[in-house]
């Protein structure tokens, strides 16, 4: 299990926090469930040939569909592993799903991606040097993901996070980091 960014001193007062939120995820796909139900069910009623049921019928059913298959989602393990990103005048600090926080210093930072995958949006982060990624904590956990950076034309691994579930969102991640960055 990850340490919680609030058991992790903040390099610096301007600190900024990104945190998965299980919660937010809940909602969010509930909604997007909920939505979709109501939307379809009156198509499935007419390819079926079905009778109709009342809106407030579709309406609970989607309901009771949506908050099952969210709450089933949210307590899953893969959803369950926290993901956390700091920015502060100190550097980037990055726990990505279940690992142990890593710091890098601004300076070392060649570049960071905030890209799109799929449905997901993920974060890639490309040390100078490996040698200079600080860990956070004497924990062993282990570093977040490392994958080679597609968008390094060198072909430098990087380190990845999903930043699908995080608060706040992506976007202003980015303009944090862009903030930062220059």
């Amino acid at each position: 299990m990850s340490i919680p960014p609030d058991d992790v001193e903040a390099p610096a007062d301007d600190a900024v926090l990104f945190r998965s939120s299980p919660w937010r995820t809940f909602a969010l796909l509930s909604g997007a469930l909920l939505v979709a139900y109501v939307m379809v069910s009156p198509l499935v009623t007419l390819v079926l040939g079905a009778p109709g049921e009342p809106w407030w019928s579709i309406l609970a059913q989607g309901a009771v569909v949506a908050v099952l298959v969210a709450g089933a989602y949210s307590l899953t393990s893969r959803s369950a592993l926290s993901t956390w990103v700091r920015a502060s005048a100190g550097g980037l600090e990055l726990a990505a799903q279940g690992s142990d926080p890593v710091l890098l210093a601004w300076p070392d930072i060649d570049h960071v991606v905030v890209r799109r995958e799929g449905l997901r949006t993920v974060l890639d982060v490309t040390p100078v040097d490996l040698d200079r990624v600080h860990p956070v904590s004497g924990a062993d956990e282990g570093w977040p993901a490392i994958v080679d950076d597609e968008a390094d034309p060198l072909g430098r691994p990087a380190f990845t996070a999903d930043l699908t579930q995080v608060w706040p969102g992506p976007r202003a991640l980015r303009r944090e980091l862009a903030r930062r960055m220059h």
